[in-house]
């Protein structure tokens, strides 16, 4: 009986779960419906855009039905994604909408690379070439953060918050002595000294290859944004460089007394404060609108016009087959291929942001964005980070632009397995005993050590793709594979060093890109961008989050500061093959 009550348990928890789904599903329907009905939205006389970007994650862009999901409380997580597309659209409508008077910012935990943040920065400081206010408030700020809320006209910072202003850094985890002491062994083969992204399975702490090329990466990009900083806080440059090496903003008021903010102020005399530039009564409220109504809002330009810019977003990871969320090569050359055919498309954009991966997926896109730059204009825009495999991808590019402070190069190849025998053998008591007709039958066998005959042959296949890789360069760039060779061997470059070595021709952002491709076809200003791939539903979307951001809590609650451990095992499953991959995932903070 006590079976058959826990089985009926079981049953009516099941039965009230589906319920509830449900009545959730209906829930979120019906506010998508009120949402999206006849109801047009419209701008308010004397409003604000409010960016509030704490928590949330940069990427390309989302779903146009960017949903507000407020009344459940964020079921979703703390870190949901906002557009990058969708965001600088926004503020370039608020630039010329007379009915927007300034922007307020929360950007202090905002979560974004580089160059995407130097992206925002730079449609805030052309917003504010409109004579318009921006003021930013915080608790807190990162240092990507504060690089953004550096452009602001006002920075209040709450009395008991802080500044993070100490220059960059970026760590790598190294698994060398956990493969010693489970038994495994890794197999390494790569073309390149600066080829580092296998160095934490072989190694305890960076080479002297990868360290250099890091701590140029790094010298470069925080260079850079101190001399943004400096000159939007009217700052002298080597007054701010001595504030950031020595983290001299240790206190709320040292980032008042050196210049890195306004004035401490809690949220209510913040609110006074816009107020009073507002015009607004005490009593008033202030008329604020967020990124998603005011893109509604505005007018579409060009609809009509014949001329199509192709914009094709490829983020994530470079991996063969049609999943999505990645850059498969089966989806993305179907893509490319497209555009290559369609005829109201004039010229082609691939927007890359990648740090590479498999070799031949990325040959598979490579050919297609060859055969797309016979057919017409093809441009590459890169994001953070252009790397390895992705800066194969962009090789064929008539015009390659990146920003300053874009992660580009890493052209080099690698290919990596694992010899689990003493794992097996002496940790777990398995031993394993092969019938083979060849000498070769059981290839590259992880039960067992590598033989000379097949380390021979990986090393030469992998060899052999690191010259194809340098001709793809050559090929694209004009450069004798000599000279790229020179600026190769798996070597990590920032978007300006890149462009003092022929690798980038152009410096800027996605806009500038666009704006190059008009030109070319002869369309400054009778053109239409239109972006691929199409996103999915709205509804699929948010399914899809559900069950990602549900997972991914529930691991990080369960695994802490071990989570960072847990990730960079979980990409071993994607190292399968010969590899075009950036070094390690470079994280800078």
């Amino acid at each position: 009986m006590k079976f058959l009550g826990n089985v009926l348990a079981v049953i009516v928890g099941l039965f009230v779960f589906s319920i509830l789904g449900m009545l959730l599903m209906l829930g979120l329907i019906g506010i998508v419906a009120s949402s999206s009905g006849s109801e047009e939205v419209s701008v308010s006389e004397n409003s604000v855009l409010h960016l509030d970007l704490n928590g949330r994650i940069i990427v390309e862009r989302t779903t146009e039905d960017d949903l507000d999901l407020s009344l459940f409380g964020n079921p979703f997580g703390q870190d949901m994604n906002a557009g990058l597309i969708n965001l600088k659209k926004a503020i370039g409508e608020a630039k010329t909408n007379d009915n927007i008077k300034g922007i307020y910012l929360n950007t202090g935990l905002i979560m974004a690379g580089q160059a995407s943040l130097l992206e925002l920065r730079e449609a805030l400081v052309d917003f504010k070439t409109s004579g318009k206010f921006i003021v930013a408030y915080d608790e807190a700020y990162t240092e990507g953060g504060y690089y953004i809320a550096s452009v602001a006209d006002e920075i209040y910072l709450n009395p008991l918050g802080g500044i993070e202003f100490n220059g960059f850094s970026s760590e790598g985890i190294f698994f060398k002595g956990l493969f010693e002491k489970v038994g495994v062994q890794p197999e390494i083969f790569r073309v390149g000294e600066f080829k580092s992204a296998v160095e934490p399975f072989i190694l305890e702490e960076n080479s002297p290859e990868a360290r250099l090329q890091t701590q140029s990466f790094l010298d470069d990009m925080n260079q850079f944004a101190l001399k943004s900083v400096a000159e939007s806080r009217g700052i002298p440059y080597d007054s701010l460089k001595k504030i950031n090496d020595l983290m001299l903003v240790r206190k709320p008021q040292d980032a008042v007394s050196y210049g890195l903010a306004t004035e401490l102020l809690y949220f209510d005399e913040v609110l006074a404060k816009l107020k009073e530039k507002l015009g607004v009564e005490e009593d008033d409220d202030i008329e604020t609108i967020n990124a998603t109504d005011l893109n509604s809002a505005a007018k579409s330009k060009n609809l009509t016009s014949k001329n199509i810019i192709a914009v094709i977003i490829a983020e994530g990871e470079i991996v063969g087959g049609n999943a999505s969320g990645v850059i498969s090569s089966d989806r993305f050359a179907k893509e490319i291929r497209k555009a290559r055919k369609d005829d109201n498309i004039k010229a082609i954009i691939l927007r890359v942001n990648s740090p590479g991966g498999s070799v031949i997926a990325s040959e598979v896109i490579w050919r297609e964005m060859a055969e797309a730059k016979k057919a017409k204009p093809l441009y590459v825009s890169m994001g953070e980070v252009a790397a390895s495999g992705g800066y194969y991808i962009s090789a064929p590019a008539d015009t390659i632009v990146a920003q300053p402070n874009t992660i580009t190069g890493s052209i080099g190849i690698f290919g990596m397995m694992f010899n689990a025998q003493e794992l097996l053998n002496d940790k777990l008591g398995i031993t394993v005993d092969v019938v083979k007709t060849g000498e070769l039958s059981d290839f590259m066998n992880p039960t067992r050590p590598l033989t000379e005959v097949e380390r021979n042959i990986i090393q030469g296949t992998v060899e052999d793709g690191y010259e194809t890789f340098i001709s793809r360069v050559a090929e694209g760039r004009g450069m004798s594979p000599e000279a790229v060779k020179e600026v190769a061997s798996g070597r990590v470059w920032t978007g300006n060093q890149a462009k003092e070595r022929g690798l980038v021709d152009v410096l800027g952002g996605l806009n500038t890109t666009i704006e190059l491709a008009a030109a070319r076809i002869g369309a400054t200003d009778d053109y239409r961008v239109v972006y691929y791939p199409t996103q999915k539903p709205w509804f699929e979307t948010i399914m899809e989050d559900l069950g990602n951001n549900v997972q991914v809590r529930v691991l990080k609650s369960q695994l802490g500061e071990n989570y960072k451990l847990y990730q960079q095992v979980e990409k071993l499953k994607s190292y399968e093959g010969i590899q075009v991959r950036m070094p390690q995932d470079i994280t800078i903070k």
